[in-house]
């Protein structure tokens, strides 16, 4: 206490030194005979009160979710999802929130609802049971963003909506009694500021300090609840604990360091500045996304109509490279393991030619809002035989993939302002297995698959044959259609005009809905003639019946014939005008992409072949093939197995997933905008939801590394490839 100062009225006005800051406040006690004392505490004493707050707040929420003595209610509910169809889940509910979970030991987590979020009203519905409905009123989502155990993706069900969810209970009593306990949850929000039951549950608001911190991080530790990081420094740093610009620049460098040692995240200083490890990302809407840049395709090469574009004259040269290939084979060897010679190759990879089925996938788009369910067959056949008509001028082979290769692409869609993304890579050389994942989540489609390459020698012909299914997904609708791939037949090898064409027996079915849709692609006939090249047939059926036929060229004209009306219409024709209506195809720019990706691993080989010098081709296709093989050895040498980076395989079935697939019905109210990073397909969002994806993904617990934003992380290369940059960094 100092000497007494005099204010306006001439009474003592003391000013105190604080003991806890050992310095005079800039703001002080105020005393005087004729007014109340005043105390206005210092800006650093309201930022550690304000932090210590929030702490406890948390704790006491975590203390909630994670104690199994704390239960208002649990049972079986069946819970409605956005594809219009029952779930059965077990629902636990405590105070404030309610978990859900897949089964009732609790061990298989869905989603978590924040039920102070939530409004609750019973709905009436013609079937047995009871319904009741939780809401947002503002159609905001209800989810929280971690689990019960830090975990930030659900166990797999259908999808669940993101603002509302439709409860179903076995009887109206069991229905009432969920509603009763409903209100009771969430009105005893309250009840979470009461002392700790449980064994080293102290009560945080009592303490301050180092202490409280330590028994707040004890508390995670005991709960296995590391996946809430919070940290002095950044993590409680909110934008509303600044009044303005100046106390922001005024701030310390440095606070006070975690006795745990966390590290400071160096993200953002909001309340969600942990990492966001799903696919959905949380971002200011005017923040700037981290994506790929894609820049326009500059060049393409298109083949014309009919078998001049698909047939090649070898020189005299290449003729002899030819026999000497053929004396290294026999008629019905698998070709895969022959090393072809370069004039033949095409100057991109395997995994950049199946990327030309979607140059039309606006067809798709529109498939996705068709209503009818026979004219989404017919858009779905249209847009699968539009992937044909692009080939290259004479007769061309794209270069065997090498494992661990990948290659991306995107379309634009002008007309719903959408972006459609292809990821590829190839998980196995022997066999050569290349698996590829296409998402628009925006236009309501996604399409996975692999495709095993194979080849067979017959003497004069050769055919490549692509064993494998794709899944076309209509992600509104919960429809997927199944289809496989026509072979390629290369005939005239060792005399004749070498000609290629495309062959065999082609289905399209989605089981949901019963429609399925058969093609034949045929071989032109020993004394055809012109029109016989190129021909395809086919019917739409719905069961066993016959809806409509299909008769024409796959690079040309279709007709269909529908059985009902009698009346023959054009199906298909790629015009001039349609090939100008193609969607912009953007590819990565060189520079931005990883040693691993197509275009810049085969650039030399490339390079040398639009130069048309074969000897370079030769040398710098032998030096990749020759890499390849060594490091096959040195990995069987050391027992190890290839790892692949984007994909991962079911052990059951043997079908390659995308880590990364997202299947979830696109929210306008929610969802921002669709984007691509490193080879993740992610979504923009304006608030976060549980990931609850329907398809069949394996391992959740093992979805490869995660991207971190202060470092670079290295996804399923291998060890010979690590001295390379890698391709995965944030």
């Amino acid at each position: 206490q100092t000497a007494p100062q005099f204010g306006p009225d001439r009474s003592p006005v003391w000013a105190r030194q604080l003991p806890s800051l050992g310095q005079t406040a800039p703001h002080m006690l105020i005393t005087s005979s004729n007014t109340r004392d005043v105390c206005v505490w210092p800006l650093q004493v309201q930022k550690k009160n304000y932090r210590e707050e929030k702490k406890r707040a948390t704790k006491e929420l975590l203390s909630t979710i994670t104690d199994p003595s704390v239960i208002v209610m649990a049972d079986w509910l069946k819970i409605r999802g956005t594809l219009k169809s029952w779930t059965k889940l077990w629902c636990v509910l405590k105070p404030g929130v309610l978990l859900i979970y897949k089964t009732h030991k609790n061990g298989q987590w869905v989603g978590t609802v924040l039920l102070n979020a939530c409004e609750l009203i019973e709905r009436p519905s013609k079937k047995d049971g009871f319904c009741f409905k939780l809401f947002h009123p503002l159609e905001q989502s209800i989810w929280a963003v971690k689990g019960p155990k830090g975990e930030a993706v659900g166990s797999i069900t259908q999808p669940l909506p993101g603002s509302h969810l439709i409860f179903r209970a076995t009887s109206e009593s069991d229905g009432r009694c969920w509603m009763d306990a409903l209100e009771l949850a969430l009105k005893c929000s309250g009840l979470l500021k009461r002392t700790m039951i449980r064994e080293g549950k102290e009560e945080l608001a009592s303490t301050a300090g180092e202490s409280s911190q330590i028994n707040f991080y004890s508390l995670l530790r005991a709960h296995n609840m590391q996946g809430f990081q919070f940290n002095d420094s950044d993590q409680f740093k909110d934008p509303d604990l600044y009044s303005d610009k100046s106390d922001r620049e005024g701030e310390q460098d440095h606070e006070e360091s975690d006795v745990e040692g966390l590290g400071k995240s160096e993200e953002s200083d909001s309340d969600t500045s942990e990492r966001q490890d799903d696919s959905y990302i949380d971002l200011d809407p005017n923040e700037a996304l981290r994506e790929t840049p894609y820049l326009e395709q500059s060049h393409e090469e298109l083949g014309e109509a009919g078998e001049a574009s698909q047939t090649e004259t070898v020189s005299e040269e290449n003729k002899s490279l030819i026999w000497t290939l053929l004396k290294q084979v026999r008629p019905g060897m698998d070709l895969s393991k022959v090393v072809l010679p370069t004039f033949i190759l095409e100057p991109r990879s395997f995994l950049d030619k199946l990327s030309d089925y979607y140059y039309h996938a606006d067809f798709l788009s529109e498939a996705a809002v068709e209503e009818n369910a026979y004219n989404r067959m017919k858009k779905v056949v249209k847009w699968y035989i539009s992937g044909f008509y692009k080939k290259p001028q004479g007769l061309k082979k794209p270069y065997n993939p090498i494992i661990g290769e990948t290659y991306r692409c995107m379309w634009l869609h002008s007309k719903t302002n959408s972006k459609t993304f292809y990821i590829s890579e190839q998980v196995s050389h022997h066999p050569p297995v290349s698996a590829f994942y296409v998402s628009n989540r925006k236009d309501g489609f996604c399409l996975s698959g692999s495709i095993l390459a194979k080849s067979k020698f017959y003497g004069n012909s050769l055919s490549a044959i692509l064993d494998g299914e794709a899944r076309l997904t209509f992600l509104n609708r919960g429809e997927d259609y199944v289809m496989n791939m026509p072979y390629a037949h290369c005939k005239g090898i060792l005399y004749g005009t070498m000609t290629l064409e495309l062959a065999g027996q082609i289905t399209i079915a989605c089981e949901k809905t019963g429609y399925s849709a058969q093609l034949e692609f045929k071989l032109k006939p020993f004394l055809g003639n012109n029109d016989s090249v190129n021909q395809v047939s086919g019917k739409i059926k719905l069961g066993k019946e016959v809806l409509a036929t299909l008769e024409g060229h796959w690079d040309s004209e279709i007709f269909i014939n529908d059985k009902k009306t009698g009346v023959v219409d054009t199906f298909w024709n790629p015009t001039a005008e349609l090939r100008q209506s193609r969607l912009t195809r953007c590819t990565v720019p060189p520079e931005d992409q990883g040693d691993y990706e197509s275009e810049r691993l085969w650039q030399h080989v490339t390079r040398a072949i639009n130069n048309k010098d074969q000897t370079e081709a030769t040398n710098e296709k032998f030096i990749l093939e020759e890499a390849q093989r060594k490091s096959t050895r040195e990995r069987k040498a050391k027992c190890e197995d290839w790892a692949p980076g984007l994909f991962e395989q079911d052990p059951v079935t043997g079908e390659w997933h995308y880590r990364y697939a997202d299947t979830r019905p696109w929210d306008p109210l929610n969802d921002m905008i669709q984007f691509e990073k490193d080879g993740w397909i992610q979504t923009k969002v304006r608030h976060r939801t549980p990931m609850v994806r329907s398809a069949s993904v394996i391992s959740l617990s093992n979805q490869g590394p995660r991207r971190d934003g202060n470092c670079k992380c290295q996804v399923g290369w291998p060890t010979e490839q690590r001295s390379l940059s890698c391709f995965y960094t944030s």
